[in-house]
């Protein structure tokens, strides 16, 4: 019954795009040429533009080796029928280019329509995206890519960088590469409104890369699963994830919610040979009864960055990384750099900038960051340290170090248990966490039942194994009767049998069945869906001119098209809060609306700090110093 409600969300899929299109094609005929209507650049001719960039590759070191041999790998697979495949490459280990290479000779081999990327974080889709767009997109006489072949669609594109042809492609996938976040395909799969569903017929007969597939939201394993299986079987398409760290989707219970998963389905024959030769870090395991202070961190710190010239350190909270850079923050002998979601997409593209530069001269350098720089940031540390948390976050930090394998031995990564840091709000990490913790006293028992490798392959698969059990009760989208629904249900529940609901109509009526073939509550599972947790608002902070200029404007634009524009490009300059924190920015005085009721909020300059962003005391008594 669910895959018979996927079956009829793609019929109604296929008929609003049809509909969405003729009705477009009537009212501006102009825009039709703009459309690429499915007539692509034919598979063969990019794959030639991506051989002639790989011919260009030097083999400078061992990994540049490794890499190569992946990238043939992908290229042997893609002869294989289509179908679902698991790409388990070590962090740095090229997954981009060589999941590429696969898709493009796939698609070629069996005439599919296109490629589509899903991506975990808006943070890192623009640097992928923009990889494959300089290998595969032509540039036209001003200097711009044609945006013929390469589609992104997030929620960071500015107005200047979505261009008439991108607005007019993301409104259907219409692209032979497309580059989207895991939230657009779970809204385009579950999501309310027709927007979203327009572009689900456009996962049939396509490639789909899912890149670190383990940030998935568990409690959309179910539903992610079973729409797996009917995008393979159903639709025809290909579905191949890709991570360091698989997470165990083949091994779900009940097994009728679980990905069939086999060796044969593996695209590296061995990965845990790969791994072994790919290994660029010395796993440090330094948690002690009571725990890190700041200060015994910030000692760790300084003496490694003796040792290695780089440390990046990596935390669990935004107020553990604020706390730890202003221990940090004035060390005399390296430039100390602060990243997390507290600052907002343009600020932390700014320093990721700077501190690249930094790291590529060679500068001695400080990182201290939330966990967004884990999953998919090209950055190259000598140390990693790392607050306790999931294994796969811990695994994911170390692929910041040593990332290239050009540094003289290997890299260094500690994984420390601060004294401090309130996880009590944050429910994935606090479980990972504890889960890990567990899996690491095991491994300092018996190391040899982990092959003496604590990231490797059985303590990944242990961590999985009491972490999915753990959360076994919440991977079908379980909701309460505060929700929508009204009672304790599942999302799941609601889009197959929808028991409850048929169960409180029999009891109304005389325990007959309801005289319609689909039972499922499609309106309310889609008003209640959200792909994150999205308790949260966003907030314009006024960063740099731009920042200024955005929010001056909102509070004086009544019209709605000028409004619309202006939330388009202030996107870029919002950071989200949870509620509970919007109310105490209100209730203090720091965020005011743009206009009465339009519930739009921008906030006080004076507490955004260009080293960490927003603070909850008064940082700046005059104009800002821009970073």
């Amino acid at each position: 019954m669910f895959k018979i409600g996927l079956l009829v969300r793609f019929l109604f899929s296929c008929l609003i795009d049809a509909d969405r299109l003729n009705t477009a094609i009537f009212e501006f005929p102009d825009q039709e040429s703009i459309r690429n209507q499915g007539n692509y650049v034919p598979w063969s001719v990019l794959i030639e533009k991506l051989n002639g960039e790989i011919s260009k590759f030097r083999n400078q070191n061992k990994v540049d080796v490794l890499r190569q041999e992946i990238s043939e790998q992908c290229l042997i697979f893609s002869k294989k029928p289509k179908g679902l495949y698991q790409l388990t490459v070590p962090t740095g280990g090229g997954k981009t280019l060589s999941s590429l290479r696969f898709a493009l000779n796939h698609a070629d081999r069996y005439h599919m329509d296109r490629i589509i990327y899903v991506i975990p974080y808006t943070s890192i889709i623009d640097q992928n995206a923009q990889k494959v767009r300089e290998i595969l997109e032509e540039k036209t006489n001003e200097g711009f890519y044609s945006s013929r072949i390469v589609l992104e669609h997030h929620s960071n594109l500015t107005p200047e960088e979505e261009n008439t042809r991108q607005k007019l492609l993301s409104e259907n996938w219409d692209a032979p590469v497309v580059f989207t976040t895991m939230v657009q395909f779970l809204e385009t799969l579950f999501g309310y409104g027709t927007r979203s569903a327009r572009r689900m017929h456009q996962l049939a007969n396509a490639v789909l890369i899912f890149d670190e597939i383990q940030t998935l939201p568990v409690r959309c394993v179910h539903l992610f699963n079973l729409a797996i299986r009917f995008l393979i079987h159903a639709c025809g398409s290909t579905v191949v994830l890709c991570t360091a760290t698989q997470p165990l989707l083949g091994k779900i219970i009940p097994s009728q919610r679980a990905l069939h998963i086999t060796s044969e389905q593996q695209m590296m024959p061995d990965a845990q040979k790969l791994f072994n030769e790919l290994k660029r870090v010395e796993v440090y395991d330094q948690c002690k009864i009571g725990g890190w202070t700041n200060l015994e961190v910030a000692g760790l710190v300084k003496k490694e960055l003796q040792q290695t010239g780089s440390v990046l350190t990596v935390v669990n909270t935004k107020d553990s990384a604020v706390n730890l850079y202003k221990v940090l923050q004035n060390h005399p002998e390296a430039e100390v750099f602060h990243l997390s979601t507290g600052m907002y997409p343009k600020h932390r593209m700014d320093v990721l900038d700077r501190l690249r530069n930094n790291l590529t001269a060679g500068k001695p350098t400080i990182c201290v960051s939330t966990q967004m720089i884990e999953a998919g940031v090209d950055i190259d540390f000598g140390t990693v340290i790392r607050y306790l948390a999931g294994l796969d976050s811990i695994a994911q930090a170390a692929g910041r170090c040593n990332r290239n394998g050009s540094r003289a031995g290997l890299g260094r990564v500690f994984i420390v248990n601060p004294k401090d840091e309130n996880l009590h709000r944050l429910e994935d990490i606090r479980m990972g966490r504890d889960k890990a913790e567990r899996v690491l006293s095991e491994y300092k028992t018996s190391p040899e039942k982990f092959d003496y490798d604590i990231l490797g392959f059985k303590a990944i698969e242990r961590y999985y194994q009491y972490y999915f059990y753990e959360r076994s009760a919440k991977m079908g989208y379980p909701v309460d009767s505060h929700s929508k629904v009204g009672r304790e249900d599942s999302l799941f529940e609601l889009l197959s049998t929808n028991k409850y609901s048929v169960d409180a109509y029999k009891r109304q009526n005389n325990n007959s069945h309801p005289k319609i073939p689909l039972c499922q509550s499609f309106m309310t599972a889609s008003e209640v869906f959200q792909a994150i947790d999205s308790s949260t608002r966003g907030i314009i902070v006024p960063y740099q001119k731009e920042g200024e200029r955005i929010i001056k404007e909102l509070c004086a634009a009544r019209n709605l098209e000028k409004q619309y524009k202006l939330l388009r490009e202030a996107q870029m300059y919002s950071i989200n809060v949870y509620l509970y924190m919007l109310d105490r920015l209100l209730r203090q005085g720091i965020i005011h609306e743009v206009q009465k009721d339009t519930g739009v909020f921008y906030l006080d300059k004076q507490y955004y700090s260009v080293q960490y962003g927003i603070c909850l005391s008064q940082e700046n008594q005059m104009e800002f110093l821009i970073c």
